[in-house]
């Protein structure tokens, strides 16, 4: 018998020789042991409480071991989404990143600078179409399971009328951008200007990535990861598939040029939105009583994510608008060194895949503030060890790119750190979502939009691209900071900050040494490096006391 089990028999035996309800326990919780006996108790006299105490006293102990194997067996379940998604997204981004060496081979840096330009900003556009309604839907289809009833039905008018508004907003975006194109094209620049039509295909591109947002959603709340996972892979297969025919067949030296890569990406849109639409077995359909609630919560949610988002991209059009000379040639190869930075990327995106709807989920307070303080330690482990996994080794990572990009290698430590804080802010984001205090993220991404500009307009007409990493990166700081300090005021998490400061320190401890000594034989220099990763890699799992042969035979039976 489990350690809770015991706890729960002994709970019901101490209730029946105190004479107090049965009632007490019918979720048989102990964490709801003291809700429900004062709710049974009109009049709470001492006597109540001294027979409460002589039950709860000895079973403390037990107790603990409760909410360590609950929080534990939480975290698993973390673990094992994130692996879900993780290896999915492991191996579609790796084959979408493939076209990153492709096309810097193919383009020059100016022209690449067009495709670095184009998907800065469709994630912006993404942004604004979908209205926070992502977040909104995990929420909503928590509160419906936990209201009871048809849930089902619920969910479908859930589902229905997030997927129907958001769709609503792609579709007339879409048609403003192509009856408007020439002055579109005018406000992008030059290179718009020549091809309109660059910017309505982009257009048409994000309005099918819209209205297949809600649908993957339901995806991921539904657990349904391998269905997920194949629409994703399929459109990743199909864009690199298009992009290489196209090469083949000679249309990137066509006039047209750069547009085929947008027309590869259009078409693999269109089949996956077509598809996972299909799969979804409803059509859009807007229940507009629902929809206050709906903008209520979310609202708040795709403004901070608007500044959120503008923080992300507002450093590559600073590069465009800042630089004297040579814009899109710069603008170029930052955006294929931040390309490099392919594995932390992946790491934070399959963090956010998972961890979201799983902390978005009905768990008691004390549950959720022990596995997010236990995940954030975790997460900053697993980042400072792909942080050193590249940094040392970013002269092999420089030959992802073609050898005109190469010069900008030296920013890639910035953009991993700038990419760590990322997925630090996300993990402290959660707390305020889940209490449906969404209006608190605008006051961390305004933070960091505004630190972003003030840096850009600072640095980047001095220093270029290395002002744009070192720009994002302040950012980043600003947000965790401001994020961190709302969270000890108005929702204290047990972080484990000792703890995480020592493994940062001692990683970043480990790479500037290791960059002191300046080892020019390039076999010696790789040797240190390895020797440098593998000894973080010891410390981390001796400070933890980690088992990793039990680790290893638990990931092999799962």
């Amino acid at each position: 018998m489990s350690a809770c089990s015991r706890l729960s028999e002994t709970y019901k035996v101490g209730v029946t020789r105190k004479g107090l309800p049965a009632s007490l326990f019918a979720k048989a919780s102990p964490f709801v042991v003291t809700t429900a006996l004062l709710s049974e108790s009109r009049n709470v006299t001492a006597s109540t409480i001294l027979r409460f105490a002589k039950i709860l006293l000895p079973l403390l102990p037990t107790m603990c071991v409760c909410v360590y194997a609950r929080a534990q067996i939480m975290l698993e379940k973390l673990a094992k989404q994130t692996a879900i998604y993780g290896i999915s997204t492991i191996v579609g981004r790796f084959l979408s990143y493939l076209l990153t060496p492709f096309y810097t081979r193919i383009f020059g840096v100016e022209t690449y600078g067009v495709i670095t330009d184009v998907y800065a900003l469709i994630p912006f556009a993404l942004v604004v179409l979908t209205m926070g309604m992502e977040s909104g839907f995990f929420r909503f289809t928590a509160k419906a399971e936990e209201a009871g009833g048809d849930v089902a039905a619920a969910k479908k008018r859930i589902f229905t009328t997030m997927w129907g508004i958001t769709t609503l907003a792609a579709v007339i975006f879409f048609v403003l951008v192509a009856a408007f194109a020439p002055e579109c094209s005018a406000l992008m620049g030059e290179v718009y200007t020549a091809h309109p039509e660059y910017v309505v295909i982009v257009a048409a591109i994000v309005m099918f990535d819209v209205a297949g947002c809600i649908p993957f959603s339901r995806l991921r709340e539904g657990g349904r990861a391998l269905t997920f996972v194949g629409f994703k892979m399929a459109n990743i297969i199909m864009q690199v598939g298009f992009a290489v025919l196209f090469w083949a067949v000679g249309l990137f030296e066509s006039d047209f040029g750069v547009g085929w890569a947008f027309v590869a990406n259009l078409l693999a849109s269109a089949v996956t939105t077509i598809g996972v639409a299909i799969s979804g077995r409803a059509v859009p359909k807007i229940h507009w009583a629902m929809l206050a609630a709906m903008f209520a919560y979310s609202l708040p949610l795709l403004i901070s994510s608007v500044a959120g988002t503008a923080g992300e991209f507002i450093d590559r059009q600073l590069i465009k608008y800042l630089v004297p000379e040579g814009s899109m040639a710069q603008l170029g190869i930052y955006g294929a060194i931040t390309k490099i930075a392919v594995v932390m990327t992946l790491f934070t995106q399959m963090y956010r895949l998972a961890a979201e709807p799983f902390f978005l989920a009905n768990f008691r307070k004390d549950e959720f503030q022990q596995t997010n303080a236990a995940a954030m330690k975790y997460y900053i482990i697993a980042s400072m060890i792909i942080f050193l996994g590249i940094a040392l080794y970013r002269d092999l990572f420089a030959l992802i790119v073609g050898s005109n990009f190469r010069e900008g290698i030296y920013i890639l430590p910035v953009v991993l750190g700038a990419n760590v804080l990322s997925g630090v802010w996300l993990n402290l984001s959660f707390w305020y979502k889940r209490e449906e205090k969404t209006s608190y993220a605008l006051w961390v991404t305004l933070s960091g939009l505004v630190a972003s500009v003030v840096a850009g307009y600072a640095l980047i007409p001095q220093w270029g691209y290395y002002g744009a990493a070192w720009s994002r990166f302040i950012a980043e700081v600003v947000m965790v900071a401001v994020s961190l300090t709302m969270n000890r005021i108005c929702y204290p998490t047990p972080y484990e900050f000792g703890r995480i400061g020592e493994y940062v320190a001692v990683a970043l401890a480990l790479f500037f040494a290791t960059e002191w000594l300046g080892v020019e034989s390039i076999a010696l220099r790789y040797t240190v490096s390895t020797a440098v990763l593998l000894l973080y890699m010891a410390y981390v799992v001796r400070r933890e006391k980690i088992d990793v042969v039990a680790l290893v035979k638990a990931i092999l039976r799962r």
